[in-house]
């Protein structure tokens, strides 16, 4: 059931910044006439990830308190995994009127395992 409140997705900062940047690599990629890159792919998995957000604010896998880093400042962190092993990272605020999710990270795996502080083997 969709909540009766206005639901809205925004992405902040380092997100927006990817995607524009994905979005031009994209574009580049169709005038060349490329129909299928990595790019590609992530651009759509994005998107697609997006509208569900827009449907089910609560979409992604809730991470543990105790595993949001810090440096993000947020009461809430949410995951949610695109292709190729990239992630989505986003924080959901609510008021009477509205849900807004703040997409804050969409990065690759490495990036995703330093944001955490993991090591890798």
């Amino acid at each position: 059931m969709r909540p009766s409140k206005i639901i809205r997705v925004i992405l902040q900062d380092q997100a927006r910044k990817e995607y524009e940047t994905l979005s031009r690599v994209v574009e580049e990629q169709k005038k060349k006439g490329k129909t299928n890159s990595e790019e590609m792919q992530l651009l759509k998995s994005i998107d697609k990830k997006v509208a569900l957000l827009k449907y089910n604010p609560a979409y992604g896998q809730s991470i543990s308190k105790d595993l949001i880093p810090r440096t993000l400042d947020v009461d809430n962190l949410f995951r949610i995994e695109l292709t190729h092993y990239w992630r989505m990272l986003y924080t959901i605020r609510t008021n009477e009127v509205e849900i807004v999710s703040f997409v804050l990270y969409i990065i690759d795996h490495p990036a995703y395992d330093k944001l955490f502080g993991y090591k890798g083997i």
